[in-house]
């Protein structure tokens, strides 16, 4: 099939990191438009002879923790990749706390590198919209300045909890502006909070003028949804008139989205296609999370039916180490499993853990640099996990961290999938498309570090429709 004979999609993405893509496929999924997250470049027979009623697509990566030269090697071809295939809208998807630098997970690079291969096709009026709040997952923009959310108390991003202390990409500027001029030359203009209100002709307007003297990125304030629908609106006329497929965002570019599509019956969240799924009696999950809300759901689902094994991460990325441990580490969660209780294996307990320490200790002995705990942590991870599924037979298991996510989807051979439940905003239960008959729709979480409430596996597990 010729890719000029595809159906044009409603929108096609890139996620930073596996944790959030589900994000974005959640948000389109859950408002009637039919979203398959692929882990390579589908091909256009696959999308025509399998998937051919999707209206939306996502391609899952891990380029959160690549440096500039491999976001060059290996993010670049995806990238252009997906901009073949037919849609109005190409987004890049990163994650709402905007975590990136000049040299690991840089979003100024991801934006220049896009401006080069999906041009816009107006070249006065074009400009690369960039979206980051997103109020479901209680991500604030206002004045450019960016919030967040953790329990009941939000915080400025440089001040937060998690971000402001991240082991590789610490976030000590909560101006996304300023941030984001460390990371490209481009010019950068921010539509903010009174700019975004009003009457669809008003804040038409206010763009304009804004744009008059050129700008080359145009952050959007999100407070609420009215800003956030006035912001979508505006990304797809842009689209739509302008050319402006290029889009970079957190999921709330979606969210933004829908909402007009759904005002504009382009879209109907009653008409959704997803599946009746029982609740299981238990579960596997892998942490690879130092977030303190991942520490929290940790400590209440071992005092709630679960049975903790806590992984010494500096030993399982030793090469003379790493396999028997693994085979220790399989060994004792079978006979968690045997015993009727659910497994939960983790390698830290939040951000002041000592192992994170260890870790980083251990890599700098054998010549590595902090950003290589992500790979080399989730390869082992990956294979620990497919060596547990392989023999316990259990059809239902949750990642906790985004590196961790994609190199366990990796080991299971799965290329797609779909979100069949919703159960916490940026954390849906999935069913995979894998290679592996054996793994072909088993149902698994992949959940970020700021996702979920404490009881959040005790909610996957229960989960039914």
């Amino acid at each position: 099939m010729r890719v000029n004979d595809m159906p044009k999609l409603l929108l096609s993405f890139y996620g930073d990191d596996f944790t959030g893509s589900t994000d974005a496929m959640e948000a389109l999924a859950f408002n009637g438009i039919k979203t398959v997250l692929f882990l390579e470049p589908p091909s256009r027979e696959l999308l025509q002879n399998k998937f051919k009623d999707v209206k939306a697509i996502g391609l899952a990566g891990v380029s959160r923790a690549m440096g500039i030269k491999q976001m060059d090697e290996e993010l670049k071809p995806l990238l252009e990749e997906l901009a073949r295939i037919p849609s109005h809208i190409v987004h890049y998807k990163m994650c709402s706390t905007f975590d990136s630098s000049t040299t690991v997970g840089s979003i100024g690079h991801v934006i220049d590198m896009g401006m080069e291969f999906v041009p816009c096709t107006d070249k006065q009026k074009g400009y690369v919209p960039l979206l980051v709040g997103a109020p479901v997952l209680k991500r604030y923009t206002l004045f450019g300045h960016h919030f967040a959310t953790v329990g009941e108390k939000t915080f400025r991003l440089d001040r937060h909890p998690t971000m402001s202390r991240h082991p590789v990409t610490p976030m000590d500027e909560a101006d996304l502006c300023l941030h984001l001029a460390k990371q490209t030359n481009k010019s950068i203009i921010n539509m903010d909070i009174h700019d975004l209100s009003g009457s669809p002709e008003q804040v038409q307007k206010r763009l304009a003028s804004r744009l008059e003297k050129h700008a080359d990125i145009v952050l959007f304030d999100v407070l609420d949804d009215e800003r956030l629908k006035a912001a979508g609106r505006l990304i797809w006329e842009g689209a739509s008139e302008q050319g402006n497929r290029w889009v970079v965002g957190s999921s709330g570019v979606e969210y933004g989205l829908v909402m007009h599509w759904n005002e504009k019956g382009i879209s109907d969240p009653a008409n959704d296609s997803l599946v009746p799924v029982e609740a299981v009696n238990q579960i596997l999950v892998v942490s690879g999370s130092c977030s303190p809300v991942t520490a929290g759901q940790i400590r209440y689902a071992l005092s709630n039916g679960f049975k903790g094994i806590a992984i010494p991460a500096e030993r399982l990325i030793m090469p003379g180490e790493a396999d028997k441990l693994r085979r220790q580490l399989v060994d004792q969660t079978i006979t968690i499993i045997q015993s009727g209780l659910s497994p939960l294996l983790y390698t830290a307990l939040g951000p002041e853990d000592a192992s994170i320490g260890r870790i980083q200790s251990r890599l700098l002995t054998m010549g590595y640099q902090a950003a290589d705990s992500g790979r080399l942590l989730g390869e082992q991870l990956g294979l620990l996990t497919k060596e547990i599924i392989e023999r316990s037979g259990l059809r239902r298991f949750v990642i906790a961290g985004g590196d961790t996510s994609g190199f366990v989807t990796r080991q299971l051979g799965i290329y797609a999938l779909e979100a069949v439940i919703p159960v916490a905003p940026g954390g849906p239960l999935c069913k995979g498309y894998s290679v592996d008959e054996r793994f072909e729709h088993i149902q698994f979480v992949l959940k970020g570090g700021q996702v979920g409430k404490e009881n959040f596996f005790a909610e996957v597990r229960e989960a039914a429709r």
